[in-house]
């Protein structure tokens, strides 16, 4: 294993490099005529990639490109974005919102008042710090959602919000829930232990004892204490459940991507001129990819150092230039195996649908029950939920629903139409899933080649990358001396 030597940093020298130099944004609507520049300048640290696609994504901005580079303690970062519908940011709230989101300095005094011109209230999805949360993993099964919000119901937990994604069998999900006769918080020890003890039962009456499960309740201040993004902390759930474990491809040539397939294909290899790994995904393109790929990586305990982003029609290329946090690379095949079953994972939870599917959007009045009826109707129907979305906006429930039938393929439009009647026509639309999410195990290849990049010449955006930094650092220039 090639090891490269750093520095030992104090980490109060680091927090202090921080506060004398907080980080610089720039939005510019000039320099191109499609999108918007999102421009950071700031002191590197680990995560920060993650923390700023993470305040965009949750913005529900579209990333189409990034350059990004942090090599010597400095972190500088362009992202090409425009709203939903393709447009230039133009809204001064959410300029000012975005500038005051990507320094953690300003940050913390973000007012009410901000967001609400603004709008909304902008917030990692679905996260609550001042409620009850379940998090559970176990084995996919017809009816698992519905069975656990039966049993809240029944317990007297009424649910505020829910996220659930399944993959290669298995499910994972994160309830929010609190006390439906007083409201608030669940804080009672013993009735938290009985609730988990019901939930426990609920898993393991279908999965067995030798099953691989978890159950696990947290009062408001573990929630706080842990602080993670849900969607962060659901692919920290399935990766801890091994789901990645069965990303098997197939036989492909030297992992080079093939003309007409939309799986998703990962080579690994080495740079050894500048002391990097180099990882190359080439996948459908899709909402929230930039930042299910770098969550990955970051969770992982990699560091980048250079990447280019970059989607071209339906198709999305990524190339990381990485190294361990420690400063090693890769440089056995089980390390390259791991990442890039772990990175086919990661892209691959939101789009595990065997079939097209169809996408249920449920907008009603909250009430107690609603999530357990709305899966109740759909499991006494046959129909298998393989994501699940939902939340409240004000006194009204949200939410999405991916289905199929209970063999894994599409949902009989007659059944739809049963269903409408009997959620009571609640459900607003009824869609064909979107084309990305349509991919099965079978059109994965997962090819980890390991070689010098010297030594095999081909078309690396890495390329685009250096020829990019000299423009990027006169773009920043004037942010510096500001």
């Amino acid at each position: 294993m090639e090891i490269i030597y750093q520095p030992y940093i104090d980490p109060e020298f680091e927090s202090l490099i921080e506060r004398m130099y907080p980080p610089r944004v720039c939005i510019d609507n000039d320099a191109c005529e499609d999108c918007t520049l999102v421009k950071v300048d700031s002191a590197n640290k680990h995560g920060i990639l993650l923390e700023m696609v993470q305040v965009l994504t949750d913005l529900d901005l579209v990333i189409s490109k990034s350059y990004i580079s942090s090599d010597g303690g400095w972190f500088m970062d362009v992202f090409h974005v425009t709203d939903q519908l393709g447009n230039k940011l133009t809204d001064e709230n959410l300029i000012l919102y975005i500038q005051q989101a990507l320094c953690p300095s300003r940050k913390e005094k973000m007012s009410k008042e901000l967001q609400t011109r603004l709008g909304r209230e902008v917030k990692p999805r679905h996260v609550s710090t001042e409620q009850t949360a379940l998090e559970m993993t176990g084995t996919d099964r017809p009816g698992l959602m519905s069975e656990i919000s039966a049993v809240l119901l029944q317990l007297g937990c009424s649910i505020t919000s829910a996220v659930g994604w399944t993959h290669n069998t298995r499910a994972a999900c994160i309830i929010y829930v609190e006390d439906a006769s007083k409201g608030g918080p669940i804080t009672d020890p013993i009735r938290l232990a009985h609730v988990e003890e019901q939930l426990e039962n609920v898993v393991e009456a279908h999965d067995g004892k030798r099953e691989r499960r978890s159950v696990r309740l947290m009062g408001p201040e573990a929630v706080q204490t842990a602080q993670t993004h849900t969607e962060r902390r659901l692919h920290q759930l399935m990766h801890a459940d091994l789901d990645y474990e069965r990303c098997r491809g197939c036989d492909g040539g030297g992992g080079e991507h093939k003309m007409g397939c939309d799986g998703t294909h990962v080579t690994i290899e080495s740079c050894k001129e500048k002391g990097y790994s180099v990882v190359n995904v080439k996948s459908r393109d899709r909402p929230k990819l930039l930042f299910d790929t770098v969550c990955a990586l970051t969770d992982l305990e990699y560091v980048v150092f250079h990447a280019v982003v970059a989607s071209k029609g339906s198709m999305a290329d990524q190339e990381y230039f990485i190294r361990q946090k420690d400063g090693c690379t890769l440089d056995t095949e089980s390390e390259r195996h791991m990442l890039t079953q772990c990175l086919v994972a990661a892209i691959e939870r939101r789009v595990s649908h065997v079939c097209p599917g169809l996408k249920f959007e449920v907008c009603a009045q909250n009430r107690m029950g609603l999530l357990s009826n709305v899966t109740r109707v759909l499991r006494e129907n046959g129909i298998s939920i393989s994501r699940v979305e939902v939340g409240t906006r004000g006194d009204r429930a949200v939410g999405s629903f991916y289905v199929k039938d209970a063999s894994g393929y599409d949902v009989n439009p007659n059944i739809v139409e049963v269903v409408k009647e009997e959620i009571g026509g609640s459900v607003l639309a009824v869609q064909k899933s979107p084309r990305w999410a349509t991919q099965s195990s079978s059109s994965r290849t997962i090819r980890s080649t390991h070689g010098s990049i010297e030594n095999k010449p081909r078309f690396s955006l890495g390329n685009l990358l250096w020829s990019q930094l000299e423009r990027l650092s006169s773009s920043f220039g004037h942010i510096m001396s500001s």
